[in-house]
């Protein structure tokens, strides 16, 4: 049994753009309704939502079955954590809140199995099939792709060490928090925000490393493309069913409102 190619890292390294979405539900019912509505990647995050190992599993299983490809976003840079995602077949993680070049170094440690990192060795697991896979632990670091959020200033400052990294296969603006540490907590569309966020996505690409990004905003998310993002995200699952039913709501409030009066 071949090991699985993993399609997104190869076409970031070739700055093929690869359009994205946000899982945030912790439903493998939920994920599957978007694994065919065309992205190229979907992110399951684990961060912000209450996403635990098993419904992971769950969502890795369903995705699959669809021509899109799974990245996870674990909770912290905590290399227990990282090594049970990849056990279940996570073959990219996003790791949050990287700070500098020590904690990037950290992270590729804890995917790499020794004398290169510290991964914890089991050859039987998802990962390798349940020991399937022939030669997996020497052959899989070629598929695992791992991409860090820088969010602050502390992280913008040291933005070039940390993409200098080895192992480190993209670097990924995270707007939410990079507005709070701007001190426009809650206003990722500010525009100081966005000015930082589309010069940031500048620099990585001057790095020579795959940028990437979040936003839902339409003309952000195509001003951000241009800037570099060859990776982007432009919808989150639970805003959409927000807004959404927000929308259809009030559109029937005001229907029933309108016969009222006449």
């Amino acid at each position: 049994m071949e090991l699985p190619t993993n399609t997104f890292k190869h076409a970031i390294r070739e700055s093929r753009q690869q359009l994205g979405f946000w899982c945030t539900l912790a439903d493998s019912y939920a994920l599957e309704i978007v694994a065919g509505g065309g992205f190229d990647w979907l992110l399951i995050d684990t961060e912000h939502s209450p996403n635990d190992l098993r419904q992971v599993l769950a969502q890795l299983q369903v995705a699959a079955a669809y021509p899109v490809s799974a990245v996870v976003r674990p909770a912290w840079n905590d290399a227990v954590l990282l090594k049970r995602y990849l056990d279940i077949g996570a073959q990219t993680l996003l790791i949050p809140y990287v700070q500098n070049a020590q904690e990037a170094r950290r992270a590729v440690a804890a995917v790499r199995y020794p004398p290169d990192g510290i991964r914890g060795v089991s050859a039987v697991t998802r990962a390798t099939r349940f020991g399937r896979v022939p030669g997996y632990a020497q052959r899989c670091a070629d598929e695992i792709c791992l991409l860090v959020q820088v969010e602050t200033r502390e992280a913008l400052s040291n933005l070039e060490e940390i993409a200098a990294v080895d192992g480190v296969d993209g670097v990924f603006v995270g707007p939410g928090d990079l507005a709070a540490d701007l001190g426009f907590v809650g206003q990722p569309g500010h525009p100081e925000v966005q000015q930082t966020v589309e010069e940031t996505l500048r620099r990585i690409r001057d790095c020579g490393k795959p940028a990437g990004v979040l936003s839902i905003d339409p003309a952000l998310a195509q001003r951000c493309i241009e800037a570099g993002a060859v990776f982007a995200a432009v919808g989150v699952d639970a805003a959409i069913l927000a807004r959404e039913s927000e929308r259809l709501a009030a559109v029937f409030r005001r229907s029933d409102a309108a016969a009222t009066t006449s």
